[in-house]
């Protein structure tokens, strides 16, 4: 069998922002304790690095910094969604240019397009650029779910590598695996089901977790990718009030809260977001008591 393109633990990286800006000294330090920690990839500008509110300036600049930090060391999948067809082809090129290792597309949002227009939008993606392109998949956020029958069909391409689903639907893998032939990398994009993923053979979770408790996330994986399901749910129960908490308000406010709390960056978003509610607060403390960070 094929060894995946894209495995283990990857990171989807917060944008630090300090008095409206990036903070790219921040973001430095936040990319090299991930890299420190272990984990196997990083990306970008996808939907936990605010990219929808972030200038076309910032978005390139940041992707353009973090592969130079990275520096090969692990592999960065650019955030290169759009809404439109042409301006997902733009950020595409742009992250082939600056020398990521693949990028991560959305389906189009707003405009839900069908079946037929989301297998012609990455199509016309994968035939524009010579990139391996991650299809990303998430409909609470999007409006469109991307069906399993038009993901096997879109599989074919030899630019489109693999899945990330955030779905939660553990279903979903299965039948990938039984209707998908060849390479094909499965990816979580749901911190609080990438046991069971893993378990039925997905390759790796792309985590918001990780950007505050990496080096749980990477035992977490290691641990399941070993066949030790008994050490990977104690990694798990570690964990559980964490993937949980990060999601009480608005994502990723909480990931900034809680790398606030542990002196990374600022609590700082992009309007429309807000700092998380000071209700929410004590729940994100307790878990990150619980994971070993408090």
């Amino acid at each position: 069998m094929t060894a995946p393109l894209f495995k283990g633990v990857i990171t989807a990286l917060i944008t630090p922002l300090r008095d409206g800006n990036v903070d790219e000294a921040a973001f430095e330090a936040l990319l090299e304790r991930q890299i420190a920690a272990g984990v196997h990839g990083v990306v970008p500008m996808g939907t936990t690095g605010e990219s929808a509110s972030l200038t076309g300036d910032e978005h390139r600049r940041v992707i353009e910094l973090c592969v130079k930090i990275a520096a090969g060391r692990v592999r960065v999948i650019a955030g290169a969604g759009a809404s439109g067809t042409d301006k997902a082809i733009e950020r595409v090129q742009h992250a082939k240019t600056v020398g990521a290792d693949g990028a991560l597309v959305v389906t189009p949002y707003y405009n839900r397009p069908s079946q037929a227009g989301l297998q012609a939008h990455f199509e016309a993606i994968a035939e524009a650029v010579q990139l391996p392109v991650l299809l990303y998949n998430v409909p609470g956020r999007t409006g469109v779910d991307l069906a399993n029958a038009t993901v096997a069909a879109l599989a074919a391409h030899p630019n489109i590598v693999g899945i990330k689903d955030a779905t939660g639907d553990m279903g979903r893998i299965s039948w990938m695996r039984a209707h998908i032939p060849g390479p094909f990398d499965l990816i979580s994009g749901d911190d609080a089901s990438v046991l069971g993923y893993c378990a039925h053979g997905g390759t790796g979770v792309i985590s918001v977790a990780s950007n505050v408790a990496p080096e749980a996330m990477v035992a977490l994986y290691n641990a399941v990718a070993s066949g030790d399901l008994a050490l990977a749910r104690t990694w798990q129960d570690r964990l559980a009030d964490l993937q949980s908490a990060l999601f009480l308000d608005s994502s990723p406010s909480p990931a900034k809260y809680a790398l606030a709390k542990l002196g990374l960056c600022t609590e700082e978003v992009r309007l429309p977001l807000v700092p998380t509610r000071d209700g929410v607060k004590p729940a994100i403390d307790a878990a990150l008591a619980a994971a070993g960070l408090g």
